[in-house]
């Protein structure tokens, strides 16, 4: 006996709302840019520079005291938030204390790091400083560059392989669609504030792989039925195609999410950012496979004479096995 997500055979119109999912997908491609553009994202320590203290106490924490404690330093902007996790013991209280980069430093001295545990002490004597992280602001910018281009140089990189494994319309559609996953995730991000460092940006080219990994086999299934169907419209064949591939589809997005939410509820407070990322980006990644790819292919229309030995692109990889 075996579990069904799905009918063995279903006959879904995947394109019976082809201009309200795309126009949707459309519209919430912008609201996401103009989300970026007027909140801003909420860089974490890694792209504003700067230095984070985790602590940790038997006691309670009371941000105002940590707060008039370090006043006296004179260390510009220091945000102190306290950290709740389900996975914390009762006697485990923990806190992040973000200070600015300092003028003309790329780090805080080992000195202000002396001074800051010193004046936390006083008002807690059981507190501990599990890490210390210091960023400069000119390695922030650079990271920040460096992000960009590697969010570029995937999908790039995805690009270029999927025009030589299928056709150039296949590229497009494929591209468009990671295009439609990361900028809806830099919105949500942008829209609910949430810290924005180096692994948000690993959870990006994950998003990125996820979804390329569901489109494109969809897409090698299309191929396999271009050259039998050769007569039917290409929006059925398009349909079929999904259709025959969509247990699959569901089994890994449900799979995957189930294995996420293990890491929501267990894996602390540092990797929830990253985690979050990731279960929007399956959302998003799936719905793209299914709205936003394939609606392109069909715009751009496709050769339905099959593979073609002696084309020089689009087919050079058309007979290699995964």
């Amino acid at each position: 006996m075996r579990l069904r997500l799905v009918p063995e055979k279903t006959t879904i119109d995947f394109f019976r709302w082809q201009y309200v999912t795309f126009g949707a997908s459309l519209v919430a491609v912008v609201l996401s840019l103009l989300a970026v553009a007027v909140f801003g994202l909420n860089f974490g320590i890694d792209f504003r520079g700067g230095t984070t203290i985790r602590t940790e106490s038997t006691q309670a924490v009371d941000v105002g005291e940590y707060r008039t404690a370090m006043q006296t330093l004179g260390l510009g902007d220091v945000t102190i938030s306290e950290v709740f996790d389900p996975t914390f013991g009762p006697d485990q209280h923990v806190a992040m204390i973000r200070i600015e980069a300092q003028d003309g430093a790329e780090a805080i001295t080992p000195e202000v790091i002396g001074a800051i545990e010193t004046a936390l002490r006083a008002v807690d004597p059981a507190i501990t400083f599990p890490s210390v992280e210091s960023v400069g602001p000119k390695v922030s910018a650079e990271l920040i560059w460096s992000a960009l281009l590697a969010v570029a140089a995937g999908s790039a990189g995805i690009w270029i392989y999927v025009w030589l494994r299928f056709e150039w319309q296949f590229a497009v559609g494929t591209v468009a669609a990671l295009v439609h996953d990361v900028l809806l995730t830099v919105g949500i991000f942008a829209i609910f504030q949430i810290k924005f460092d180096l692994t948000i940006v690993a959870a990006l080219l994950t998003i990125l792989g996820y979804s390329v990994n569901d489109t494109v086999v969809i897409f090698d299934r299309l191929r396999e039925n271009l050259p039998k169907y050769k007569k039917m419209p290409l929006r059925d064949l398009m349909n079929l195609t999904t259709n025959e591939t969509l247990s699959r589809t569901i089994m890994t997005a449900l799979t995957t999410l189930i294995a996420l939410t293990s890491l929501l509820v267990f894996g602390g407070d540092v990797l929830r950012g990253f985690v979050f990322a990731m279960m929007f980006g399956v959302v998003v990644g799936t719905y793209s496979t299914l709205y936003v790819a394939k609606n392109i292919v069909l715009m751009l229309g496709v050769d339905r004479g099959g593979p073609k030995q002696d084309s020089p692109a689009g087919t050079r990889f058309a007979e290699a096995e995964n």
